[in-house]
């Protein structure tokens, strides 16, 4: 007799132990299945956000943006220390505790909520059947009301650069390192590669990013990329554009990349190479050829703006559907779709998703920028304010960067935000909330803010959106 649920989420990811967990709260009788292994051969949760993603890496950054400081930035606070050095051992360990410690914290999670966790491997089948094969190899098979498909993305490979243990890695091999490659090449100029090579170019690596593009973080305002670039550059990264890789060939312990830019053919020797030019989507033996479900020309799950399949009660999120690839992206769907199939009217508001890039200083942002707005002939009014007039960013010597909110020019309502600066994450998420409320730059300038906190630099920005910025000049209009 096969198991019955009201729910079976395949993939335990930031997307599918979300919509488990919110599932159960709504009375479903919910199970979640995930393949993944720990270190020590034990089944978490988690997915690659927490154990080999958003996570991990942010403890990397933050670890080594500390040492930086402590390294280069004391002095101007009066604070001396002799022979500083980092212990990249330690570094690590604190990584994997971090990472435990959430992975474990989602079991129990799990355990509260009544959740049932399945640990090996799902495929669905037709008649929103699901094919479980635990991890000794055997098999069930588990009936369900719905379906959902949570199964995450992973790195892409490219034939000019296959992996080679050790010397030739991906994102999840950059985290491991054992000590600063002297020589670090990386194969991508976007989030993932940015960050990771922040990471090792902070404690002693000489890094190389190469990107195909001639234009750096094409996604981002253009001004928020310049003012990036710049300081990237400054912090000691090399950032070559236009550079297209055509080959790597290992000589020893190190490896020899083959590239071409505007001016011809050239090498480049490094002692590790990271490959980070994105992720696809995971479905490999996650669909039977009959459970109706399609996929779209790019290898996405197909689904509607809800969520929804083309099978009846099967529903996809996160990466393996369309959108930016997100963990709260992937989260809200969660959200989304178990609340949906609970009866309740949940929606997403696809327009106003934020993205982060954990450099430092942070870039984020929201909804359009200057340059498509520009593109697409559209009216609009922007005000900026510069973190150098910033009185908490001052006494907090981290003034590089600015705010930049535009605001449509006959309404005034928000239509985007750009952040390059610190806790840029954190505070451009204050627009987010504005613009999920439709707010005007005038509704955000009214507010009252905190003094002095960082977050006076949004409410300056907006000001300045219709010339009423306090604290520096305002553009004349014309």
């Amino acid at each position: 007799m096969a198991d019955k649920f009201d729910v079976v989420v395949i993939g335990g990811g930031p997307g599918g132990y979300v919509a488990a967990i919110r599932a159960a709260q709504l009375g479903l009788k919910t199970a979640c299945i995930d393949k993944w292994l720990n270190k020590e051969g034990k089944g978490v949760f988690g997915g690659t956000c927490l154990n080999v993603g958003c996570i991990p890496s942010k403890a990397l950054l933050d670890s080594t943006h500390k040492y930086e400081e402590a390294k280069d930035h004391f002095d101007v606070h009066g604070i001396s220390i002799k022979d500083i050095n980092i212990d990249v051992n330690a570094m690590q360990s604190r990584k994997e505790q971090i990472v435990k410690g959430l992975t474990t914290g989602v079991a129990g999670l799990f355990k509260a909520n009544g959740v049932t966790p399945l640990e090996g491997v799902g495929k669905l089948l037709a008649g929103k059947k699901v094919e479980f094969t635990n991890h000794a190899g055997k098999t069930e098979v588990l009936e369900a009301e719905n379906v959902i498909l949570a199964t995450g993305s992973v790195p892409i490979e490219i034939p000019p650069a296959p992996l080679a243990e050790g010397l030739i890695v991906d994102s999840t091999g950059a985290l491991e390192f054992t000590e600063a490659p002297k020589r670090l090449g990386v194969i991508g100029a976007g989030v993932i590669g940015l960050e990771l090579g922040t990471v090792w170019n902070r404690i002693g690596s000489k890094v190389t990013v190469i990107e195909a593009q001639d234009k750096f973080l094409s996604l981002v305002d253009q001004q928020v990329a310049k003012e990036a670039s710049k300081l990237l550059k400054k912090q000691g990264m090399d950032i070559l554009l236009g550079a297209r890789l055509t080959g790597t060939e290992i000589k020893g312990k190190e490896v020899v990349v083959n590239y071409t830019d505007a001016e011809g053919e050239k090498t480049a020797t490094f002692d590790k190479l990271i490959v980070a030019v994105g992720r696809r989507p995971y479905t490999q033996n996650l669909l039977s050829g009959d459970c109706g479900v399609n996929l779209d020309e790019r290898g996405f799950i197909f689904v509607n703006d809800k969520c929804s399949t083309d099978a009846p009660g099967v529903y996809a999120i996160g990466d393996v559907v369309r959108g930016p690839m997100l963990a709260h992206k992937s989260s809200e769907e969660g959200v989304m779709v178990a609340e949906r199939i609970a009866g309740h009217k949940a929606q997403m508001n696809y327009d106003i998703i934020p993205s982060v890039i954990y450099t430092h200083p942070e870039i984020a942002f929201v909804g359009k920028n200057e340059d498509e707005l520009k593109a697409a002939g559209e009216k609009y009014n922007v005000g900026t304010f510069p973190f150098a007039a910033s009185g908490r960013a001052m006494a907090a010597n981290d003034t590089a960067g600015f705010v930049k909110i535009i605001a449509d020019a006959e309404t005034d309502r928000i239509l985007g935000a750009s952040v390059i600066g610190p806790s840029a994450g954190d505070l451009v998420q204050q627009v987010v909330i504005a613009m999920e409320f439709g707010s005007s730059a005038e509704d955000l300038g009214m507010m009252v803010f905190s003094h002095p906190s960082l977050s006076e630099t949004v409410h300056e920005a907006a000001l300045g959106v219709n010339g009423h910025a306090i604290h520096k000049a305002n553009r004349k209009r014309r």
